[in-house]
């Protein structure tokens, strides 16, 4: 465990561009992509006074001193703040969702001096160590953010049964967040996380709503529209809660009955979406999500034109996630396969346009997908982004390195390198999968897009 460090504290009117600031409240409680950076426009000033903090922490070390107007803050508006490492270790081991906003992100903990020592013991230019650290400061940060919301996402659908007006304020609050973080950034790259935040059931709500609104963002949604597609998707599945926990989900062995049975599970999320005094757009996607564009979905068998576009976003989204994360992982599909399937097979059943960009926008290869490169290697697809879906960031296994000091490298950029195949998992070779270790369950969260290693 490192040492505890003392961070200054200062008053937020004395907050000015170029300093170095650390939010300590939820990620839910601000708008910004993380609870660490460096202030760069006086509208971000604007918005810290805003969120009702008298003082927050601040490193002098990390900021910009040459832009702050004044120079730096005298004396009196500053103090030592408390001990932000310790209480970033006992937050973590009290609930990995809320991982401590106290370690700095970003640049706060870019190696500096430390880069220096390890490079000359381990042979990697200070640059590639730099690098490497910033990547893995980047899925940390997406790890924590989206552990925090499937928490809340988890706590949501628990409160529907006994406090639905409550679940409703909180469904609002999360998908409000969201969107407030995806507005800051003009590009967003999509990241697979290795591990899943959270039960299966709080898991898929998050995907298909982090999905469903990164799409609704793609169709240049309303605020309100965003809302709606939002709240929708995440509590699609809310229905389930009243079924028996063996029918939430269909086998291919079920009845007539129990098909039956399972497809209620719609019409019992709408009388929930009624209890919680859902607006009509949320309710509508609860209603139609099982729907298909030819008319052969149910309940009511609509079809494309009388589905709304959220309704329709989050059927397709909606059996994306569930051929990559099915009930029995040994029938997952890789995330490749099921965008293939979709495509090949889903034609009639889903809007063409919308297939068209969840391709784009998925990329051709989808984070989570396991390929070999055309100079034989193998590797993970860890992030994309709609600018470049043939041209995703990829792990690589590189034999002598360990896992641990691999760059994620972007295709885009590394000079004549490029994807030959998808394959399964099962298919690596044993130190290859032993290296890109897929997981079994795949979790999406997005952050702002930024150039990622390249290779000569």
């Amino acid at each position: 465990m490192k040492a505890a460090t003392l961070t200054p504290e200062i008053d937020v009117q004395a907050l000015r561009v170029g300093m170095f600031v650390h939010l300590d409240v939820g990620w839910m409680s601000h708008p910004f992509p993380l609870s660490s950076f460096r202030i760069t426009t006086p509208a971000q000033v604007a918005t810290i006074r805003s969120l009702g903090l008298g003082r927050v922490r601040w490193s002098p070390q990390d900021s910009d001193l040459s832009l702050l107007d004044g120079g730096e803050p005298t004396p009196a508006q500053t103090r030592p703040g408390r001990a932000a490492a310790n209480d970033a270790h006992a937050d973590a081991a009290a609930d990995p969702g809320e991982a401590a906003n106290d370690e700095p992100t970003g640049p706060a903990t870019a190696p500096g001096a430390l880069d220096s020592a390890r490079s000359q013991d381990e042979g990697r230019p200070v640059a590639g160590r730099s690098r490497l650290e910033a990547q893995r400061e980047a899925q940390r940060v997406c790890e924590r953010q989206y552990g925090e919301a499937s928490r809340l996402c988890r706590q949501t659908i628990e409160l529907v049964a006994g406090k639905p007006r409550e679940a409703k304020v909180q469904a609002e609050q999360l998908t409000r967040a969201l969107v407030d973080k995806m507005v800051d950034a003009r590009e967003l790259c999509i990241r697979v996380l290795t591990e899943g935040a959270g039960d299966k059931a709080s898991m898929h709500a998050m995907n298909v709503g982090i999905v469903s609104l990164l799409m609704g963002r793609c169709f240049g949604f309303s605020a309100e529209e965003m809302q709606d597609l939002g709240v929708g998707a995440m509590l699609h599945d809310v229905g389930k809660c009243d079924l028996p926990q063996r029918l939430r989900h269909r086998e291919d062995n079920f009845s007539p009955s129990e098909v039956r049975v399972y497809q209620e599970h719609v019409e019992l999320g709408l009388v929930q979406a009624r209890r919680m005094g859902l607006s009509a757009g949320a309710t509508a996607v609860i209603g139609q999500h099982h729907e298909h564009a030819d008319g052969t979905g149910f309940p009511a068998r609509l079809n494309s034109d009388r589905m709304t576009m959220g309704a329709r976003i989050v059927s397709l989204v909606n059996r994306y996630d569930n051929l990559c994360n099915p009930r029995l992982p040994a029938r997952a599909l890789t995330p490749h396969e099921s965008l293939s399937l979709l495509f090949a097979q889903g034609r009639s059943k889903y809007d063409t346009s919308i297939i068209g960009a969840f391709i784009k926008m998925m990329g051709v290869y989808p984070p989570g997908s396991t390929v070999q490169l055309t100079d034989d290697r193998y590797a993970t697809v860890v992030a994309v982004n709609s600018s470049r879906p043939l041209k995703p960031s990829v792990l690589v296994h590189d034999h002598g390195v360990p896992r641990d000091e691999a760059l994620v490298l972007d295709l885009e950029t590394a000079t004549g390198l490029g994807i030959r195949r998808s394959i399964k998992p099962q298919q690596l070779p044993p130190t290859a999968l032993e290296f890109l270790a897929p997981s079994p369950r795949v979790a999406y969260f997005f952050e702002p897009a930024v150039a990622l290693e390249t290779e000569d």
